[in-house]
């Protein structure tokens, strides 16, 4: 088979074809990964830490050292990696379909995330076991063992949506985060009460409180008002007028607002923060453009992609808070249970804004929510130090794909990867690599590398040693 075949080549002649000297690759490589790693990590920590609005202590004393000490991760993963597939290559005698991708990145991967904070290696966990899931589904449905759903992001969306809000609506369901995010954008309306059945001391949608009664003066003065009205209070007026007369079940808890009236605020409040968000992704390539194309410049805020995060967060509260009353109407009871089929029916709001990142993402979470609860609750065992485990495994799986079949890799991380490590993991000979059979070369687009045939072992593609090798 394949998998258990091996090429008798040197690690110069798949690896670092720009450089023969192992020594001088693995420093190549941690160079730019340290340059590239503090690139990213210094102004991340700078904004989260105005955000959080932390104290002057912080960035005298801590600031630096969590900058550090996360480039010093991001640095020893890729760093590490060229380093074990050299060692490797020597341990071997050659390179097996496995060692040259995962067998070399599970090590470095391991050293590489024990070096990084604690706080922060269970979020790196779940990003990087969402990217080696989603690898392993297109790893799996081009070698033709599954098939993919149409629509399946969305209906594991659907599912996922389910069992969050299900839980959003239990007590003690979500904590820390995921609760906070849910509480903003569903409303505090939602969260659970003590009373299973409504809260009587509310008005009822018949009562007509006081207030309105206001609204309604006699003819004389109400013409004296009229003159001294503008549009814009008298709108306002009648929009608030609906919202108090309109009809409100007794078990729902959004005291202010009727039923119809509570969905559409919930729209109009995500759309426009799913609509700013989209717009301030945007600045950064919008302000690039600004002297050299001005005229792309409307397009920062009537672009396609704003709208369609804005319907997607909009229609998803909407149809929830919507289903949530219809339940409640219907049933006469504030169940928890109604979270499942709110939660279902709200997540076909991602036909608006289709993402498998999305979905996959909120899936690892809440496998992992789920995990944790089963531990609270006796059920399931807990495994120390799953987490970097789980973190060097995935990572591998991801640069197994890298290396092997990069068509199965999300293009983002492919991306990122090329950044990472100054566009040298793009010089692997993987027209050599095509003998596993996984289309190694498919996408680099014909690229064959430059070798010196003084330090090949086996006669391949060799060029003029003074020829110079162009990193991209």
């Amino acid at each position: 088979m394949a998998a258990f075949s091996k090429i008798p080549h040197n690690c110069y002649e798949i690896g670092h074809t720009w450089d023969p000297s192992c020594v001088r690759s693995a420093v190549d490589v941690t160079r730019g990964a340290l340059e590239v790693s503090f690139k990213i990590y210094a102004p991340l920590y700078l904004i989260a830490a105005l955000l959080r609005r932390r104290k002057k202590d912080y960035y005298y004393k801590r600031l630096i050292p969590e900058i550090l000490q996360s480039t010093s991760f991001l640095t020893a993963n890729g760093g590490l990696y060229i380093v074990f597939f050299c060692i490797l290559r020597k341990l071997l005698g050659g390179f097996y379909s496995w060692s040259a991708g995962f067998g070399s990145a599970l090590p470095a991967s391991y050293i590489a995330i024990l070096l990084e904070r604690k706080s922060r290696r269970g979020l790196l966990t779940i990003y990087m076991a969402n990217l080696a899931t989603e690898t392993l589904f297109r790893m799996a449905v081009t070698r033709g063992i599954v098939k993919p759903i149409k629509h399946g992001e969305v209906l594991l969306f659907c599912i996922t949506a389910s069992l969050y809000m299900f839980f959003f609506r239990r007590k003690d369901g979500l904590k820390g985060f995921a609760f906070s995010a849910l509480k903003f954008i569903i409303g505090k309306e939602e969260i659970p009460s003590n009373p299973a059945t409504g809260d009587d001391s509310h008005p009822r949608p018949q009562e007509r409180p006081a207030a309105i009664e206001a609204v309604d003066p006699p003819v004389s003065a109400r013409r004296a008002i009229s003159r001294r009205r503008n549009l814009v209070t008298y709108t306002r007026e009648l929009l608030e007028l609906l919202c108090k007369q309109g009809p409100r079940h007794r078990c729902c808890k959004h005291h202010h607002d009727n039923c119809i009236s509570y969905c559409v605020k919930g729209f109009i409040r995500m759309f426009s923060v799913g609509y700013l968000i989209q717009c301030c992704l945007k600045v950064p390539s919008a302000f690039r453009q600004l002297f050299s194309k001005p005229s792309r410049l409307p397009s920062l805020f009537y672009n396609k992609e704003n709208f369609q995060l804005g319907a997607f967060l909009g229609s998803f509260v909407s149809i929830y808070k919507g289903t949530s009353c219809l339940l409640r109407w219907l049933r006469n009871i504030d169940d928890e249970l109604h979270a499942l089929i709110a939660g279902f029916l709200a997540g076909m709001s991602m036909f608006f804004y289709k993402s498998t990142t999305i979905s996959m993402y909120l899936f690892s979470k809440l496998v992992e929510t789920m995990y944790f609860k089963g531990i609270e609750a006796g059920r399931f065992p807990y495994f120390p130090h799953a987490d970097t485990i789980l973190y060097a495994v995935s990572t591998a799986i991801c640069f197994q794909a890298a290396v092997m079949e990069v068509q199965n890799l999300r293009p983002s991380y492919w991306k990122f990867l090329l950044r990472l490590t100054k566009g040298r993991f793009a010089l692997m000979n993987r027209q050599v690599l095509d003998v596993f059979g996984t289309q190694a070369s498919r996408d680099m687009n014909g690229f064959v590398p430059k070798l010196d045939p003084r330090y090949t072992t086996v006669p391949s593609q060799i060029l003029n040693p003074e020829d110079d090798i162009q990193l991209g």
